[in-house]
């Protein structure tokens, strides 16, 4: 069972958890250097968890915004690629 998760997943659930992760803080980076922002995305969201930001979280939320803004584009592309590359019937 591990096996065929991590044959789906591309390597270990943790490791592969780890990539996307920092694919998605660069990716929104570069997401952000050219305007776009997660927050009319997410908007929701924002406003249920504004309080936890308003107490100094400055940090988190500088790091929070660039892994949304990335993840929007790298998981699904990620998951269409792993569909696509999926070994086909056993």
């Amino acid at each position: 069972m591990a096996n065929g998760i991590d044959r789906f997943l591309g390597g270990p659930p943790l490791a592969v958890l780890g990539k996307l992760i920092l694919l998605s803080i660069l990716i929104g980076v570069v997401l952000s250097a050219l305007g776009l922002d997660p927050w009319n995305i997410f908007e929701s969201v924002r406003r249920l968890i504004r309080g936890v930001w308003d107490m100094g979280f400055d940090a988190i939320r500088w790091l929070w915004q660039y892994f949304l803004l990335g993840a929007v584009l790298v998981i699904p592309i990620w998951l269409i690629l792993r569909l696509i590359r999926a070994p086909k019937g056993r």
